[in-house]
């Protein structure tokens, strides 16, 4: 950690994470341009169009090769005779024009006619087409043949792979920033806080909760009842900001046991600790340019705003607020890698305070009976962990940033390969905090 900074004032009270923890972190078009209302958008996006088309190209190009080839052989009657009357596996192209015909039928009843959203139709289509030629090749005499012995087959297997590439990277990727990029302005937009106000941040600025020091058990079961009274499940809420808020602070004095991973040309570093009963946890230590304050808006105090700058959080709602302190979040992270990591969602109990030196977001999984899980989405699970941003003793206008993640995005997907990703995720979430802090400071002018 910076030098200076005693963690010991924390008292064994450091919150932790916002309920963003396992949303892979990037941005999002400007809220100051509304969204189309739903009867607006296209039932068809441009992209799906033009793989549409692609598919019926294929089809037609494989076509005119085969009857260009009937042509050069014999008469096209007598040929196409032989290839298709008196069909042979060994000489015949006819089985290869079916095998366009079968892509072009499947591709387009799965994303023409049923607007398919994953890529199983065409990993079905692309596996049989290659499976096919591969055999053909081997078992057949079509190189000893002619010119097109090596065309057709090379021609079908190249456009085949050619269609996989253009579904996975193009369209269902293009098609999922869209959903998010919507999914986000219309949030943004129903969200009633104000914009922020166009001129230098100050702590008078800000609703901030009350000031926190270290306190026992009985100030936190205690804190907030003079206004509202809470029920058994508003204080397990507590309980459970709290619980996160131990594991944290634990995490953030064992700076020495930290286990360094990896770091980038800014100087950020992701690092990563194993936690009894939590496993690896992830922990991101960045410096920024700017005040603490601003920092502590952006990220800490707005969480429902990120969705503005952070394009992989399609959604976040405050729940319930269930203190001064405390709150429940529902947020849901867009998919990733095309549509082979589908979007999760998380229901997490978030605690914000403000110490002598930082401020802090806390939190973890919980349970919501406004939110259980719904099929449409993968219910991830995040453990302990949060962002914590520390103000510098010596310059003002510096800050030191910590996120310590951990999470589990569920399903089917292997740990170990999450886990792989997980430092690239954190320091693209610093790129775009970086960006969104220098779009403010533009904005302050």
């Amino acid at each position: 950690m910076p030098s200076g900074v005693d963690y010991s004032e924390l008292g064994g009270s450091l919150p932790a994470i916002a309920s963003l923890n396992a949303s892979y972190s990037l941005s999002l078009p400007s809220p100051y341009y509304p969204p189309l209302p739903p009867g607006e958008r296209k039932a068809f996006s441009d992209v799906r169009r033009t793989f549409c088309l692609f598919v019926t190209f294929d089809l037609l190009f494989i076509t005119l090769l085969w009857i260009i080839e009937l042509n050069i052989s014999k008469s096209i009657w007598t040929s196409l005779e032989n290839e298709v009357v008196h069909y042979n596996f060994k000489s015949s192209f006819f089985d290869i024009f079916l095998l366009a015909v079968f892509r072009f039928l499947c591709l387009q009843l799965g994303y023409a006619a049923f607007r398919l959203r994953h890529w199983w139709v065409i990993a079905i289509t692309t596996l049989v087409t290659s499976a096919f030629l591969i055999a053909k090749v081997i078992w057949s005499d079509l190189f000893s043949q002619n010119a097109f012995g090596y065309v057709l087959p090379i021609t079908s297997f190249v456009v085949a792979w050619l269609e996989t590439w253009f579904l996975d990277f193009k369209v269902l990727t293009q098609e999922a920033e869209d959903e998010r990029a919507y999914l986000a302005a219309v949030n943004a937009a129903c969200e009633p806080a104000p914009l922020i106000c166009p001129r230098p941040v100050s702590d008078g600025q800000f609703y901030s909760p009350p000031e926190s020091l270290a306190g026992s058990d009985e100030d936190l079961d205690e804190e907030g009842l003079g206004r509202i009274e809470l029920t058994e499940q508003d204080k397990q809420f507590i309980r459970q900001g709290r619980e996160a808020m131990a594991v944290v602070e634990q995490i953030l004095t064992q700076e020495e046991n930290w286990k360094f991973e990896k770091t980038n040309e800014l100087g950020d570093a992701v690092y990563t600790l194993e936690i009894p009963f939590h496993g690896k946890t992830f922990i991101l230590k960045a410096l920024l340019q700017c005040t603490a304050e601003l920092v502590y808006q952006e990220v800490i105090l707005q969480p429902e705003k990120m969705v503005q700058w952070n394009r992989t959080v399609s959604v976040c709602q405050i729940l319930q607020r269930v203190d001064d302190n405390t709150m429940v979040s529902y947020d849901v992270s867009a998919g990733a890698a095309g549509g082979v990591v589908s979007p999760r969602d998380f229901v997490n109990v978030r605690r914000v305070e403000r110490r002598r030196d930082c401020y802090i977001s806390a939190g973890m999984a919980t349970n919501h009976s406004s939110k259980p899980p719904h099929s449409r989405y993968v219910r991830g699970e995040n453990g302990p962990g949060g962002f914590v941003v520390l103000k510098s003793s010596s310059n003002p206008s510096v800050c030191t940033f910590i996120w310590v993640l951990n999470t589990d995005l569920k399903g089917r997907l292997p740990r170990y390969l999450i886990h792989q990703s997980l430092a690239a995720t954190m320091f693209e979430f610093m790129s775009h905090l970086r960006q969104r802090i220098n779009e403010v400071y533009v904005s302050y002018r």
